[in-house]
């Protein structure tokens, strides 16, 4: 099985990416010096040479040079081209088949782990022209290599116009999450860059400068050229610089190791981790990354017991099926969000936002506002995360229901919402959830709430069903299967065989009861489709929307209007009965495959919260949307009728410019139908390609329904988007607590080798007995696939 790149990194193998801030600055002299004297120094050790892509004529090749003047030093080319061009040109013009990004790394990686097996050495990586000159792909090579995470090199440009390109092309490498170690130049006495370089770097970032005297001008007889570059490169001075060099290099590595090897135990010193109870966690249990780009980290191998293998790669590719607690959009290390953090750090940094504005606050609200494409959406309040989001949406929501019905300041609302519903960890939000693990120990919690039961959906001996527990089968019946998912989401076609009615009769009847003991709800609140921290509850949507629309539709459940609404009688889109929330901080920016989950309800909410995607998964950022007649119960000439909330980081610019970024390209890929691979295996039944499919997922159709016929291990699974929730049975019905899944998830982090690219595992979580998968917005079949096979396997197996 073809496995993910997993970066460079082994005990004995000190490997350098040599980058060059322009083309020919010397990359190839400052190499063969770097091979030729590594090979003088450590005489039993191999030294390697690697072009990854070469172009121009082969006898001319800088693998040639080597070979001629690093005698010893073993050279290899991966990719040759003999038109002497951009790689990118090259390759189209060469007839040759271009390899995929990924091919090409897997081979520079292959290469590697070939010359780690010969146990003590170095490896010296040189790459072609400029920082952003292209790789066969097209992809510059700053953002091509980035999966490597090789410590690099730096060859500055000595001429005119050098210092800028230099430093230029290092913060390129810099802002990509390069590691430079080291600068080296020519240090000409016309221009003297080495000596502003070598001030510049060691202030600002404490990386050595080397120069070294230019070689020789190239003769026009090959004999006396090569007799001058050979005295060149024989020069004692220059050795000794390049010796310097090499040494700190070695102790760049050995440095990068031990901080590897140790931050497990230091941070199980000092850390205190969230969700996590510490007595049950010891370094063993820590997981060090070292880096993560697209949907994987690179993780530490810990060393044997038996000590080092010298040829045993150090770090290993961990998918992450978390999402990194559901933040991952567009991949770990975007250069695109990385780029629009800098561009706003750069331009703004942080500033104030009340009673200001800036761009970027401004073009994400107009962007989020027109995407939601929601009629009673008009106004856009910043927090910083999804929680403290939903405490803005609970204050807009009282506020308006209280000045409603004439309630008094001190009036004890409620919220009406679902059992097992999870709003965040600040106090207030864990106040609109029912006593559970999340809060029933913390000191201050007060359940203000009444939380009804539902339905759910899973897919069960191979067919969609909505669910029914034994406990509330009295009230909603068996339950039901449907020929698809599609069928389930269909809700309009369910309403017509009258299929909601039960759920209307009991919404209706709850509400009376709770009405006649005195109870005074102020807000609805819901996660639409899915209870994401609630134990991946997926609820039958006609359920939903019912709740919705019977509390729209009975205002007198809730109490006497004393405030004539805001807006005209007939607006359809003044709320009704409560404000309705949407807490869609996990479900929404289409984390189900639309930007949107309420479009699966068919109903409008009056507030919703959006936060994890909203960034792509960079930095915090949260966007509670609002009505404007709710928005409107907050005018008042006395500002302390004002909506009081609001953080020293409110709408800072780099999440708002991270966060527009990432809209517009999730849209981007939307329209472009970048997951068509993913509608059309299996979902939607016999549709063709021609038709859209409404409900598709990730992961296959058939998957699904295989996983759910594993009946003696699964109750059932079901898949929407990028997330896949197995259900794995548990006859002590010990829900968040239940250890059943655990099992499942250490199986699949055992790390495993495959065909190419290195050590691999999976890195995933559970809640209580559901084991679930999560992918990004960028997830490539190919990885899906992958994980799909190994899950199917273990579960067998296991």
């Amino acid at each position: 099985m073809k496995s993910p790149v997993a970066s460079l990194l082994w005990r004995s193998l000190r490997i350098y990416q040599i980058f060059g801030a322009n083309t020919d600055v010397g990359k190839t002299i400052f190499t063969t010096l770097l091979a030729r004297t590594a090979k003088r120094l450590w005489r039993d050790e191999e030294i390697t040479y690697l072009k990854p892509v070469s172009t121009g004529a082969e006898d001319e090749a800088d693998d040639r040079h080597i070979s001629r003047f690093a005698p010893g030093v073993s050279r290899h080319t991966l990719y040759q081209y003999d038109i002497p061009c951009s790689p990118h040109k090259a390759a189209i013009a060469s007839g040759k088949s271009i390899p995929a990004d990924e091919e090409f790394l897997s081979k520079c990686r292959d290469f590697a782990a070939l010359c780690a097996a010969k146990d003590k050495g170095w490896l010296f990586m040189e790459t072609a022209g400029g920082v952003h000159s292209p790789g066969p792909s097209g992809k510059t090579q700053a953002d091509l290599y980035i999966p490597l995470r090789t410590p690099s090199v730096l060859i500055g440009d000595s001429r005119l116009g050098g210092i800028s390109q230099t430093i230029s092309a290092f913060e390129s490498l810099r802002i990509r999450g390069y590691d430079v170690d080291h600068v080296l130049l020519f240090n000409d006495d016309v221009y003297e860059n080495y000596k502003y370089l070598g001030e510049y770097f060691d202030k600002n970032y404490s990386i050595p400068v080397s120069s070294l005297l230019e070689p020789p001008k190239r003769h026009d007889n090959p004999r006396r050229d090569a007799e001058a570059l050979e005295e060149y490169y024989s020069r004692e001075d220059s050795g000794e610089v390049v010796s310097g060099v090499l040494e700190a290099l070695k102790q760049s590595h050995c440095a990068r190791l031990s901080n590897l090897d140790s931050m497990a135990t230091r941070a199980s010193q000092h850390i205190w981790y969230p969700f996590t109870q510490q007595s049950l966690v010891g370094p063993r249990d820590i997981t060090t990354i070292d880096s993560a780009y697209g949907d994987f980290f690179q993780t530490l191998t810990p060393k044997s017991a038996d000590g080092p293998i010298h040829d045993s790669a150090v770090l290993k590719s961990s998918f992450d099926a978390s999402a990194s607690w559901w933040t991952q959009g567009l991949g770990h290390a975007n250069s695109k969000l990385t780029l629009a953090a800098a561009y706003a750090a750069g331009r703004y940094g942080h500033v104030i936002f009340a009673s200001t504005i800036h761009q970027p606050a401004m073009l994400l609200a107009e962007t989020l506002l027109k995407g939601m494409k929601n009629p009673r959406l008009n106004r856009v309040f910043y927090s910083d995360n999804g929680s403290t989001g939903m405490e803005v949406a609970i204050k807009m929501g009282l506020r308006a229901t209280r000045k409603r019905y004439g309630w008094e300041v001190n009036q004890n609302l409620k919220i009406l919402g679902l059992k097992g519903a999870y709003h965040g960890d600040t106090i207030g939000a864990m106040d609109c959830a029912d006593p559970g693990i999340y809060n029933e120990k913390v000191e201050w919690y007060e359940g203000k709430g009444y939380w009804l039961d539902y339905p759910t959906v899973l897919c069960k001996h191979g067919k969609w069903s909505v669910t029914v527990a034994d406990g509330l089968q009295e009230t909603f019946g068996q339950g039901k299967s449907y020929k698809s998912l599609d069928d389930i989401f269909d809700v309009e076609a369910r309403e017509e065989r009258g299929e909601h009615k039960l759920y209307e009769e009991h919404i209706i009847s709850t509400l009376q009861k709770c009405r006649e003991r005195g109870v005074k709800f102020g807000v609805l609140i819901l996660e639409p489709i899915v209870l994401g921290a609630g134990g991946m509850e997926f609820v039958d949507p006609l359920f939903q929307r019912t709740l919705v629309n019977v509390v729209r539709s009975s205002p007198h459940l809730f109490g006497e209007p004393v405030q004539r609404a805001s807006e005209p009688a007939n607006d359809l889109n003044e709320w009704t009965g409560l404000p309705v929330v949407f807490d869609e901080v996990f479900t929404g920016l289409y984390r189900l495959g639309r930007i949107t989950p309420s479009t699966f309800l068919g109903v409008y909410p009056d507030i919703s919260v959006h936060a994890k995607l909203l960034t792509g998964g960079l930095v915090p950022l949260c966007a509670t949307i609002a009505s404007e007649n709710i928005y409107k119960t907050f005018l008042s000439p006395d500002k302390t009728d004002a909506l009081l909330h609001g953080h020293s980081y409110t709408a800072h610019p780099i999440g708002c410019q991270v966060a527009l970024e990432s809209i517009q390209e999730m849209q981007a890929m939307d329209k472009q139908g970048e997951w068509d691979w993913a509608r059309f295996q299996g979902w939607g039944g016999e549709q063709k390609r021609t038709k859209t499919v409404e409900v598709w997922s990730i992961w296959s159709h058939e998957f699904i329904k295989n996983l759910s016929k594993q009946t003696d291990r699964v109750v059932g699974a079901w898949a929407l988007g990028t997330v896949l929730a197995i259900h794995l049975r548990d006859n002590a019905g010990a829900g968040y607590s239940s250890n059943v899944a655990i099992g499942l998830r250490d199986a699949l982090s055992l790390e495993r080798e495959g065909e190419s690219g290195g050590p691999w595992n999976v890195h995933c979580r559970v809640l209580g007995n559901v084991l679930y998968i999560m992918g990004s917005q960028v997830s490539s079949e190919t990885s899906v696939k992958r994980i799909s096979e190994l899950l199917t396997e273990n579960l067998a197996n296991h």
